[in-house]
C-alpha cells in the first residue's frame, strides 16, 4: 500500500503538529500517524476523495479494520480516524466529518485492576530486599537504584502519577516542607500530588544518598540533569525505563500477571475512594477534566460496596434465625 496522496499527507502533517502542539505523547502521535495514514493511503487507492468519503467506503473500511485487528485495536484506530477529521474540518480542510452519522462498535468498560494494600506492601518489601543485598555486597550502585526504586513506588503510589508525569518530574517541581508534588498532565494542566510521610522519606532518603551516587556516574561534561529519577548512567530515568523497572519489581514481588506501573495510579484513587474520601477530590488529584472519568473507580472494590450494603440494607446485620 502507497502512502497518501500529497493534499492528504499534507493535512496529515498539520493534523500531527496539532497533536505535538498539545504535548501528545510520542507514543501517542505514532500510533496516530499510522493508523490515519494507511486509512488515507486506502481511500486513495480507491481513488476516494478524503475530504468527503461516502458512507459505503466508510462503512467497508470498519468492515476491513473488524477483520484484521483486536476490538481494542479497531477502536484506537477509529479514535484517531475520528480526531483527524474533526480537526481536518474545524481547520476548514474538508466539508465536516464523514464519520459523524457511522455507527461504531463500542467496546465495554473493563474495571481498573486494583492492587490490595497487602500487595503494595509486597512490592515495597521486594525492594527492601535489594537494598539489604546491596548493602551487604557493599555496591554503591546497587544500593543507589534501591533508593531510588522505593522512592519511585512510593511517590507513584502516593500521588497517582501517571508513568509519563514520573518520568518528567523536576526538583524544582518538589517541596519536601509541604510534602508536595507539581506535575503537568496532560494537555499541559498543572496540578499538585501530595505525598504522605512514607513517600517523603523514601524521596528524602533517596535525594540524600542515591541521586548523588547515580548523579556522579555521568562524570562532569555536561550540565546535570534536573529530573528527579535518575538511570544507572546518571542520566534521566525515561518512561520505558520506569516501566521496566517497576515490571521488574511487581514480578520480583509475586504480583499477579498483568499489573502494570498504572495499577499504582488505580489502585491510589481506589484506595482513596475505600478511605471516604470524596470523588471530586479524588478527580482533582488525577487531573481528571471529566467527573465521569474517575467513577468508573466507584465500582471497583468488592469491599466498598459490602461496607454500603452494610451500612444502608436493613436486614444486611440481622443475626441468623
Amino acid at each position: 500500500m502507497t502512502g497518501p496522496p500529497p493534499g492528504a499527507e499534507a493535512a496529515l502533517q498539520r493534523f500531527l503538529r496539532g497533536l505535538a502542539a498539545r504535548d501528545a505523547s510520542e507514543h501517542t502521535q505514532r500510533a496516530y500517524r499510522t493508523a490515519v495514514g494507511t486509512y488515507l493511503a486506502w481511500l486513495a487507492e480507491r481513488g476516494t476523495d478524503w475530504r468527503a468519503p461516502g458512507r459505503q467506503a466508510l462503512r467497508s473500511y470498519l468492515a476491513r479494520l473488524g477483520e484484521t485487528g483486536a476490538r481494542s485495536s479497531v477502536a484506537q484506530r477509529l479514535a484517531a480516524i475520528r480526531s483527524f477529521h474533526r480537526f481536518a474540518a474545524r481547520g476548514g480542510l474538508a466539508p465536516g466529518d464523514p464519520w459523524g452519522a457511522i455507527a461504531t462498535p463500542r467496546l465495554p468498560r473493563r474495571l481498573p485492576r486494583v492492587l490490595e494494600l497487602e500487595q503494595i506492601e509486597r512490592l515495597l518489601s521486594a525492594i527492601d530486599a535489594d537494598l539489604a543485598a546491596a548493602d551487604a555486597r557493599r555496591s554503591d550502585l546497587a544500593v543507589a537504584i534501591a533508593l531510588r526504586d522505593r522512592a519511585l513506588v512510593e511517590v507513584a503510589y502516593a500521588a497517582g502519577l501517571r508513568i509519563s508525569e514520573l518520568a518528567a518530574a523536576d526538583l524544582g517541581a518538589l517541596d519536601l516542607r509541604r510534602s508536595e508534588i507539581r506535575v503537568l498532565g496532560k494537555g499541559r494542566k498543572e496540578r499538585i500530588g501530595l505525598l504522605g510521610r512514607p513517600a517523603v522519606a523514601a524521596l528524602r532518603g533517596y535525594l540524600d544518598d542515591g541521586r548523588p551516587a547515580l548523579l556522579e556516574r555521568r562524570g562532569g561534561a555536561d550540565a546535570p540533569p534536573t529530573a528527579v529519577f535518575l538511570n544507572h548512567r546518571g542520566d534521566g530515568l525515561g518512561v520505558r525505563g520506569l516501566r521496566f523497572r517497576i515490571d521488574r519489581l511487581c514480578r520480583r514481588a509475586g504480583l499477579p500477571e498483568g499489573v502494570s506501573p498504572h495499577t499504582l495510579r488505580h489502585s491510589f484513587a481506589t484506595h482513596l475512594l475505600d478511605g471516604g474520601a470524596d470523588l471530586r477530590v479524588v478527580q482533582e488529584l488525577l487531573g481528571h477534566e471529566s467527573l465521569a472519568t474517575t467513577q468508573v473507580y466507584t465500582h471497583v472494590s468488592p469491599a466498598r460496596l459490602r461496607a454500603a450494603y452494610a451500612a444502608a440494607h436493613p436486614r444486611a446485620s440481622a443475626a441468623d434465625r
